[in-house]
């Protein structure tokens, strides 16, 4: 018989520090020259930590008891908070989550892409810190997550869920109540799902044995008050399916698009799914200025819109255009910043491993008539090739905006063959932005970073940065 493997027992520190925010949200603290990051905590909290895990240089752990509370410290607003994986922050003021997040693109870019003591600019703040998304997804699953305190009490729950993915756990979903992250019609579209669902028995999916009709829900809300919701099941059934569509249809007047998918794969990805439109149109509108981008369900769109705004205003801003350049727009996606810049520019160039996206980008193009852009689908580092530079004119300037993951090694390197007069770079995660621009670093020097919040509650934070070509 196989030995079973002991679980390791780790100590409890009592009585430690907490000093400052760290990276990913979790916060940081120090023990006999050792140091801790430690979640569900904030800046000057005195805690006793339990460790979850010992490495060379470094512990991770979490609290277990409390003697004394960080004055930077809020009440919660949401009464998912600590269980939810979304909102981590909304423990801490707003200011305070800026000054972290400042602080995370200036260290970064010093600690990582070794830039030396830079200015950075102030960060740019949401208006809007709750009720901000355009977008969200929520799951159906017949064995919803159950809190500590709903165990202790040991009464019988209803174990249909609809809401979001407990960190961690692909199985477990915590059955949301109220979102703060997206206006409505949102929460009541999904509260209508659940109470129709459960009214005339439609069966919410098990994810561990993959089985049951109810999938996923999609909510899209744009700023020109269009709606698109997307309802995801498991297999066929007309009477189920229509049923809950119709209802949806009648009871929400204002939703414009209304969709759905049979998806009976292992995951809940349906970009190689076809989606069918119940009713209305199979897409809704952004708008920008007098622009309008067409968002499809498959569609990337930034998910703060108005700060989607604010940062692609500073991007064309930091760009400099002047009329006469040829730009180049790496990972365009929907064309979003390359329509945006058209105007301003001679031509764009939009590079895109996506497929349907690079669709999005000439439909976007065509519905607000700007005839100077061209789209081209293909991984970038095989795209971005001599021949292709040949065809296309050299850039003047460059704007990128890739995946959190940054830019391949080839494609930075590429880029400094090409030596464009200026680079915009645009990140989500300003770690692997600083890592290429350490790759740049040799042939363009950095004259301007400005971070943008996009997302209020969280640690996350967008930054551009502007390269100048060395003379």
């Amino acid at each position: 018989m196989r030995k079973q493997k002991k679980k390791k027992h780790f100590e409890i520190i009592r009585n430690i520090r907490i000093e400052e925010m760290a990276a990913e949200g979790k916060c940081l603290a120090r023990h006999e020259n050792l140091v801790i990051f430690v979640k569900d905590v904030a800046p000057g909290d005195v805690v006793d930590l339990q460790v979850t895990k010992q490495k060379k240089n470094f512990l991770e752990a979490a609290p277990v008891h409390f003697h004394a509370y960080s004055e930077l410290r809020l009440e919660p607003f949401c009464e998912h908070f600590g269980v939810c994986g979304g909102c981590k922050w909304q423990h801490i003021g707003y200011d305070t989550q800026l000054y972290y997040k400042q602080k995370q693109v200036k260290d970064n870019l010093e600690r990582i892409g070794k830039i030396g003591h830079k200015p950075v600019n102030p960060i740019l703040g949401s208006k809007e810190t709750t009720y901000y998304r355009n977008k969200l997804e929520y799951t159906f699953s017949n064995n919803s997550w159950l809190t500590s305190e709903q165990i202790k009490s040991g009464q019988e729950y209803d174990r249909n869920a609809l809401g979001f993915h407990i960190p961690g756990r692909f199985d477990k979903i915590l059955d949301i109540k109220h979102c703060y992250l997206q206006p409505e019609p949102s929460n009541n579209i999904r509260l209508a799902v659940r109470q129709y669902a459960k009214m005339h028995g439609l069966v919410f999916f098990d994810m561990v044995k993959m089985q049951g009709f109810l999938r996923n829900l999609i909510v899209r809300t744009a700023n020109t008050g269009e709606v698109m919701v997307i309802l995801q099941v498991y297999h066929e059934d007309d009477a189920a399916l229509f049923g809950l569509l119709g209802h949806l249809k009648d009871t929400f007047p204002e939703i414009t698009s209304l969709q759905y998918v049979v998806n009976p794969k292992g995951n809940e990805t349906f970009h190689d799914l076809d989606v069918v439109c119940y009713h209305g149109e199979p897409y809704i509108h952004e708008q920008m200025e007098d622009l309008r981008f067409r968002v499809g369900p498959k569609s990337f769109y930034q998910t703060n819109s108005d700060q989607a705004y604010a940062l692609y205003r500073l991007t064309r801003e930091m760009a400099a255009l002047t009329g006469s350049e040829v730009v180049y727009d790496l990972y365009t996606g929907a064309g979003t910043i390359a329509n945006f810049v058209a105007r301003q520019c001679k031509e764009v160039i939009g590079v895109e491993y996506v497929e349907s996206a690079i669709v999005d980008a000439r439909i976007n193009s065509q519905i607000n008539n700007i005839t100077n852009t061209r789209f081209y689908a293909g991984d970038m580092r095989e795209v971005l090739n001599d021949a292709f530079i040949a065809e296309h004119g050299r850039p003047d300037v460059i704007i990128t905006d890739p995946p959190r993951a940054g830019m391949h090694p080839d494609v930075v390197e590429k880029l400094n063959e090409i030596k464009a007069k200026r680079i915009v770079y645009v990140s989500c995660n300003p770690s692997t932005q600083a890592r290429d621009l350490e790759g740049l670093s040799a042939n363009y020097e950095v004259t301007q970073i400005q971070p943008v919040d996009m997302f209020p509650q969280t640690h996350h934070v967008e930054n551009i940065v502007t390269l100048e070509l060395k003379s």
